[in-house]
């Protein structure tokens, strides 16, 4: 059930809210009120669950946009305790595979090393590594089948062997250390850790198969790196047999007649299902209708174990609907992106705080989640949004980063990547075109699109990108005396903010010298 449950903060908020009628408000229209705390940021926890069977280390979700999240951002994602929301811009036979690389994803172990071959000459794996820019040079050595004849140590790609071949330089098969994918089934870390502290010296662990099939490769750096993060709590999100979290968002597919195609939705969540999705989110700009409430049934129906998100909605009844239609978790947002235009276009959206409040309500009394999507752009946004909010989606804060997908353009000595609303001309294009009522084959009628194509400048990684954000929700629990995500909606209290009082709430008055990269 949502975190909310505290009477008294639902009068505080409910008298705030109603107070303000008519208008709505967003993250920039109000602050928080400091309270009594004995709580240090660092001693706050950000547990959150999006259904009772589906938990979070921390409450943020990466946003199922073509420019934001497939497989590479699914996994940094969970490996930082919040979970990716692969998009549905592409084949369903793409969308599978994209989850089947996050669940087949071990933590610290590489799957797909870069192999060499015994018959190439030092002088062509100088190459590979200049052309690719790689920073390591140890390469396990093949054959033809995938078999492990042996390594290339780094001290034999030099310059001066650059004449001499692959097998001439290697250790043979026989001098290579190697765990069985049998021996790290339970736990892949504990083993690679144990195997490294029984062999000083040793820096590469390979991992093979029964028949001596090369499945994997584990460096010193990479395991003593993840045990340095346990220390710091972070706790990558995984189901019970280990594996990452993953989310899907799909569509309501229609047939020719404009029908819920049922028999191609369940297929497809079958399939995703199949490869170990552990939350599917039906993911519509309007989900307060007939289409996808009828989605959210059947595949409840099919699936009763099954994480369901379903929205977006503004409102208690959209809520409500999808609640009783049997969806655990509620995105809520319509229009707040930086790079949706959907308020404009359509003349209709609710601003997201106002959105939330009136979404918790009704969250509260049909027991299921509701989680923040849109308009985030600082940390404080996130803090703001938890006070009503189970969870948040973030896309433009991660478009940037190189595990976002997109096209990277140099503009005046700057990179940038690709960022596009998913009402995009372009995104329709590609495929998003019903999640905005539209059909992709209506090429003879004009589509109004609800979003922009735009750029983010390239930022930082994820895991930078996300412990920004951790830390500055964590100091915004410790001004409140939050201990947890319960604590801090039950300690909420809004205040109002000026024009005035906005401009005073960021640096002004001065010439910054050097602007801080995440505002908290």
């Amino acid at each position: 059930m949502s975190g909310i449950n505290d009477d008294s903060f639902y009068q505080a908020a409910e008298v705030f809210f109603k107070e303000n009628l008519p208008y709505g408000l967003t993250y920039d229209d109000v602050t928080l009120a400091t309270r009594f705390s004995e709580i240090l940021p660092r001693q706050t926890r950000l547990e959150t669950a999006l259904s009772d069977r589906l938990n979070l280390s921390i409450p943020i979700v990466s946003s199922d946009m073509d420019t934001v999240t497939e497989s590479r951002m699914a996994i940094a994602m969970a490996q930082n305790g919040g979970m990716g929301l692969i998009h549905y811009n592409m084949t369903e036979r793409d969308q599978v595979r994209e989850v089947a690389r996050v669940k087949n994803n071990i933590h610290g172990l590489i799957q797909d090393p870069i192999k060499v071959t015994p018959d190439l000459h030092i002088a062509d794996v100088l190459e590979i590594i200049e052309d690719r820019g790689f920073k390591f040079s140890t390469f396990p050595v093949v054959d033809e089948q995938n078999r492990l004849l042996g390594l290339l140590p780094g001290r034999a790609v030099k310059q001066r062997y650059r004449d001499r071949k692959v097998i001439e330089a290697m250790q043979p098969r026989k001098d290579v250390y190697t765990l069985n994918q049998k021996d790290i089934a339970d736990d892949p870390i504990e083993a690679a850790d144990k195997f490294f502290n029984e062999n000083l010296g040793i820096h590469k662990l390979l991992v093979v198969d029964d028949e001596d099939h090369l499945a994997g490769l584990f460096t010193l750096s990479d395991i003593e790196r993840i045990a340095e993060e346990s220390r710091d709590n972070v706790k990558p999100s995984r189901d019970a047999h280990f594996r990452l979290l993953c989310g899907a968002a799909i569509s309501s597919p229609r047939t020719s007649d404009g029908d819920l195609d049922g028999e191609r939705l369940i297929n497809h969540v079958g399939m995703l299902v199949d490869e170990g999705l552990d939350a599917v989110a039906i993911s519509t700009a309007h989900g307060f209708t007939s289409g996808v409430g009828q989605s959210v049934k059947l595949v409840r129906e099919q699936f009763p174990d099954l994480t369901i998100i379903a929205g977006n909605v503004t409102s208690g009844g959209g809520v409500e609907y999808l609640a009783d239609a049997g969806a655990d978790a509620i995105k809520v947002g319509q229009g707040p992106g930086s790079i949706c235009t959907t308020r404009i276009v359509a003349g209709v959206g609710i601003p997201q705080l106002t959105a939330l409040y009136v979404a918790s309500r009704a969250a509260a009394k049909k027991g299921v989640r509701v989680i923040a999507d849109g308009g985030i752009v600082k940390s404080g946004d996130i803090v703001k949004a938890l006070t009503l909010a189970d969870a948040v989606i973030c896309g433009g804060l991660l478009a940037g980063c190189p595990e976002a997908p997109g096209q990277i353009l140099e503009i005046d000595g700057k990179l940038y990547k690709q960022y596009r609303g998913m009402g995009s001309l372009e995104a329709m294009k590609a495929g998003s075109a019903a999640r905005y009522g539209h059909s992709k084959s209506d090429k003879n009628r004009k589509v109004a699109a609800e979003g922009i194509e735009a750029l983010k400048e390239v930022s930082d990684s994820t895991d930078v990108v996300l412990g920004q954000l951790v830390g500055g929700i964590q100091s915004g629990m410790g001004y409140l005396g939050a201990k947890d995500l319960n604590e801090l909606k039950n300690q909420a209290r809004y205040i109002r903010v000026s024009a005035a009082g906005m401009r005073e709430s960021s640096p002004h008055d001065v010439i910054e010298v050097k602007a801080s990269k995440e505002r908290s």
